[in-house]
Parts: structure tokens; C-alpha cells; sequence
């Protein structure tokens, strides 16, 4: 049994190795046509390591020919089957500027789009690739009208801009939570106009009355009365949006110390909201 068991690890290695010099000798070949035909073959092996070295290799000398879409097209999918998210799309958008009339052309324009989305990180973090993710998706959209995958793309859009509307949120949400009012009013409304349509309006606009109420509360005296005058606006737009929002009851308590303090100055508020 143990001979037998020697002898099968022996075989296992020796083909191994076999395999390993083979591949070797291809690599080391001045033969491009060996090299492209094995780099396919390894590529259908899903051996995308050795079948990107291979397409590495033959991508210059093959250049202008008739081969050159279909080396490059591989050798970018090659890295994509790698999750070289960042290589592989560099090569897809290269192609889709060098091979516009290539058959492969539509879905390396998907691939690159794609490649920004698999490196879209968490909202928390900075969303550069998120918005060259966005970009190049509806781009592909515009050439591809007709596409089957337009579907999956809005998907993906719809998911891409959803993480932009939570880091917006987060962002402005940060300096509120900082009590830095003033730099939270300027963020909440860069918020509410980058996405009007936000999932988060009802608690930006609570978070815009409460805001604009603690600045004024904290201001110096010569400032107050216009920053108390912003509080009342500021509710007078989140009430009649939200009537019934849970954060009603402490919106109007900041609304109604506004208007306290205001006391006399009252009908000049009252004749600015009108105006």
C-alpha cells in the first residue's frame, strides 16, 4: 500500500513538473503563434495566471493584426478572472479606445464600467470610483441603448447613486453631530440639492431647523435675530413637508423659542416669509 501510494505522488509530480517545464518552454519561445494558441487554451482552462503572462507577452509583437482585438480582449479578461479589478479595466478601456469596431467592443465597455463598480468601496470611504462607476455605466448606456444587460446596468446605477446619497448624508450628518452648526447647514443643504429625492429628507430638514436654531442660540447678540429669522423659515418649510413627522414636536419647541425672542420684531418675520 505505502508503494503504491509513493508511486501515485511520484506520478503526481512528475506531471506537475512536466506541466511547469512545458509551460516554461512556451514562455521562453521566440513562437507567437505557440504563444497565442497556448495562452487560449490556458485562458479555457481557467489557468488565467499563466494565460495573462502568455498575453502579456504576445500583445505587442501581435499589434495590427488580425489577432490583436482578441489578444488584448483576453488578456484584459484574463486579469479581470484574477480580481485585478484595477489592470483589468485599464485594459478594457484601452480597448474600447484602440478597437472600436471590434465584436467584442460592447461587452469590454460593460467590463471596464464593471471594473469601476467592483472597486466602489463602502459609503464611508472616499467614492471617486463610485462616480467614474456612474460615468462610464451611463455612457454605456448611451452607445448600447438596446443592450440586454440594460437592465443589470440601471441596477447598478440605481445601487451606485443610492451610496452617494449615504455618503452625503453621512458627511453632512458628521458635522451636525459635531455641533458645528454652521459647516452642518452649509452640507445639509449641498445635500438636499445634490439629491432632492433623498430617502434622508425628512431628518436633513429637521436637522436644518435644529442647525440653523443652535447657531442663532450660540451666536453673538448682533447676529441673532437673523439667524433666529432663518430658524422660523427653516421650520416653516419642514412643517408644511412634513406635517406629521416624528420630529415635529421638537421642531416647533425650536420654532416657538425663535419666535420668543423675536417678540416685537414678530410682524418683520411674519413680512419677510410673505415677501
Amino acid at each position: 500500500m505505502k508503494d503504491y501510494q509513493k508511486f501515485y505522488i511520484t506520478g503526481i509530480v512528475f506531471i506537475f513538473l512536466v506541466g511547469c517545464s512545458g509551460y516554461e518552454r512556451v514562455l521562453k519561445s521566440s513562437d507567437y503563434k505557440l504563444k497565442y494558441s497556448e495562452a487560449l487554451r490556458y485562458y479555457n482552462k481557467e489557468n488565467y495566471s499563466r494565460a495573462a503572462a502568455l498575453f502579456d507577452q504576445i500583445a505587442p509583437v501581435l499589434r495590427g493584426t488580425a489577432q490583436a482585438d482578441t489578444v488584448y480582449y483576453y488578456q484584459a479578461m484574463s486579469y479581470y478572472n484574477q480580481h485585478d479589478y484595477i489592470l483589468s479595466g485599464h485594459y478594457f478601456r484601452m480597448f474600447t479606445r484602440t478597437y472600436g469596431a471590434s465584436p467584442f467592443v460592447e461587452n469590454a465597455e460593460f467590463m471596464g464600467a464593471y471594473c469601476y463598480y467592483m472597486q466602489s468601496p463602502r459609503p464611508s470611504l472616499d467614492q471617486t470610483n463610485t462616480v467614474q462607476a456612474i460615468q462610464a455605466f451611463q455612457l454605456y448606456l448611451i452607445k448600447y441603448p438596446d443592450s440586454e444587460k440594460t437592465k443589470q446596468v440601471e441596477d447598478y446605477l440605481n445601487e451606485l447613486r443610492n451610496k452617494l446619497v449615504e455618503k452625503s448624508y453621512m458627511s453632512a450628518k458628521l458635522y451636525f453631530d459635531l455641533e458645528d452648526y454652521k459647516a452642518s447647514l452649509v452640507a445639509l443643504n449641498n445635500s438636499l440639492f445634490k439629491f432632492p429625492d433623498t430617502k434622508y429628507r425628512e431628518e436633513i430638514m429637521f436637522m436644518l431647523v435644529k442647525s440653523s436654531y443652535m447657531l442663532a442660540f450660540k451666536s453673538v447678540k448682533s447676529k441673532q435675530k437673523e439667524r433666529y429669522q432663518d430658524t422660523i423659515d427653516e421650520y416653516y418649510s419642514f412643517a408644511s413637508e412634513f406635517p406629521d413627522s416624528k420630529y415635529i414636536k421638537e421642531a416647533k419647541r425650536f420654532y416657538n423659542n425663535a419666535i420668543d425672542f423675536l417678540g416685537d420684531d414678530l410682524d418683520t418675520v411674519n413680512e419677510s416669509i410673505q415677501n
